[in-house]
């Protein structure tokens, strides 16, 4: 039984119906039931939202940066008023607890929007003089944006994509996961309510189809994606075709040093957040936890008595600090890790097991998992799981831990603990990582740009560099005398 009335696509400035006359259910996580049908974009759908978009593109474009920047504004005041009603049909969707998401999850949204509102007027371009001439050049928006989201975060990843594009002059046409595609919409229509004109942002729900057709449609000129290491290769190649411009945030398997100075209350706390918040699906997560041996007792003593404490159950109680899993299959490949990091040899020191009891009969709930290993080469140290499994390595000196560290293939994040400056600084930048946290974990203000190095993409979201991501310059020569330049 459903819980939500059937969500349509959003093109145009309206809720419409698919033509493909397909859907999908959402389930939620923390029951197993059916939570929503979705009405499914095909083709067809996929093009008539491209085609509302680039109708837009010229009326939205043509607005100054100062009245974008204003209903952008009034869009983040919606979406702040409606913060408990979205934050709860998030918990709903994801599994997460209700405790985050009414702090993190729409409010971050909306933060993004306002810091990218109040960018949108100062979007400008360089003048050059050249003596008897001079030159300027012009930020100019690219066009269609499609912007495709993950499931961990959707509304918060919906106005990530589409604040910096709207805010530079493009429109945009967004497909969140068919896993979490219940929210996205919500953004829509506070963008419609706050004055947006029709077409400029659209929602095209669906599941690889859709994402192929949007990437590889000739109209798009831009693709900003999140999502797996393998989903980005597929769409970056196919955005090739066109040569459209590319944002990939990609996963990770993010390393979290914790030197032999650190203070380790702060250190543990960095790492219980970097491995169990949000069930560990998360993508920067710092699930290699290489601790200095002299501390090596000292962290575990202090970090179990905390994973003990906390409470997995009803992610819409309050007092919930570890939800559900997104999903049964994903359940089951957290906890095959799980087995293969037994049989690899890795020491459980807890957790590991589906929770079946109480509120969490039906749902997909696993307990914080934490492993030590002494080989960096187990599948549980090199592939990410993109669950609540922490693995505990031991280190030495701080030439290892940063060759360790830097041993993947990943390079969205990393982190460090010391008191020592110096090293700090020296770390931070041996570490070959798209952002590295000195002393904290998971810190993401909107002001800060956000993205990945190696195989963990390419591009920047938020801070001022996701401005470069959605312009292009233009440049313009000015002749100001009476005869233009002459070579023959």
């Amino acid at each position: 039984m459903t819980t939500l009335d059937p969500i349509p696509l959003w093109i145009d400035g309206r809720a419409v119906d698919a033509r493909s006359g397909r859907t999908f259910i959402s389930e939620n996580p923390a029951t197993g039931k059916p939570l929503a049908v979705i009405q499914e974009a095909g083709v067809e759908d996929v093009g008539s939202a491209v085609a509302a978009a680039k109708a837009a593109f010229p009326i939205w474009s043509g607005m100054t940066g100062a009245e974008r920047g204003r209903i952008l504004h009034r869009a983040a005041q919606i979406l702040r008023a409606r913060n408990d009603a979205i934050a709860r049909l998030e918990v709903l969707d994801t599994g997460k607890p209700i405790a985050e998401a009414r702090v993190v999850d729409v409010t971050s949204g909306a933060d993004c929007l306002e810091f990218f509102a109040g960018l949108a007027a100062a979007i400008a371009g360089e003048h050059i003089d050249l003596g008897g001439a001079f030159a300027y050049t012009r930020r100019e928006p690219l066009g269609v944006c499609a912007g495709i989201g993950a499931w961990n975060y959707p509304i918060q990843i919906a106005c990530w994509k589409a604040a910096p594009a709207l805010a530079c002059g493009n429109t945009m046409v967004f497909k969140p996961s068919e896993t979490t595609p219940v929210t996205a919409i919500e953004l829509a229509k506070a963008l419609a309510e706050a004055g947006a004109p029709p077409g400029v942002f659209n929602i095209v729900q669906g599941a690889a189809e859709t994402g192929r057709a949007l990437v590889a449609h000739p109209d798009v000129a831009k693709v900003s994606l999140t999502g797996s290491v393998p989903t980005g290769k597929r769409a970056m190649a196919a955005a090739a075709e066109t040569l459209k411009h590319v944002t990939m945030e990609l996963g990770g398997k993010s390393p979290l040093l914790v030197f032999d100075d650190a203070h380790i209350e702060n250190a543990v706390s960095a790492a219980l957040n970097a491995n169990f918040y949000t069930q560990g699906e998360v993508c920067s997560n710092g699930t290699r936890v290489f601790v200095h041996r002299r501390i090596r007792d000292a962290f575990v003593d202090t970090m179990m008595p905390r994973i003990q404490r906390m409470r997995i159950g009803d992610p819409l109680d309050p007092e919930t600090t570890v939800g559900a899993l997104i999903s049964r299959v994903h359940m089951e490949k957290v906890l095959g890790y799980v087995e293969l990091g037994l049989k690899e040899g890795a020491k459980l020191l807890c957790g590991g097991a589906r929770v079946t009891d109480g509120a969490c009969a039906d749902g997909w709930f696993v307990t914080p998992t934490v492993f030590e290993a002494l080989d960096d080469s187990l599948a549980i140290v090199r592939e990410e799981i993109f669950g609540p499994v922490m693995t505990l390595l031991v280190f030495d000196d701080e030439d290892e831990a940063v060759a360790r560290a830097n041993a993947t293939p990943f390079g969205l994040a990393a982190g460090l603990f010391t008191r020592d400056l110096a090293r700090a600084h020296r770390v931070a930048a041996r570490l070959e990582a798209g952002t590295v946290w000195i002393n904290d974990y998971n810190v993401t203000p909107i002001e800060m740009p956000f993205g990945g190095v190696k195989q963990s993409g390419l591009g920047r979201e938020n801070g001022l560099a996701a401005i470069e991501h959605y312009t292009q310059r233009k440049s313009v020569f000015v002749q100001l005398g009476d005869v233009a330049t002459s070579f023959l």
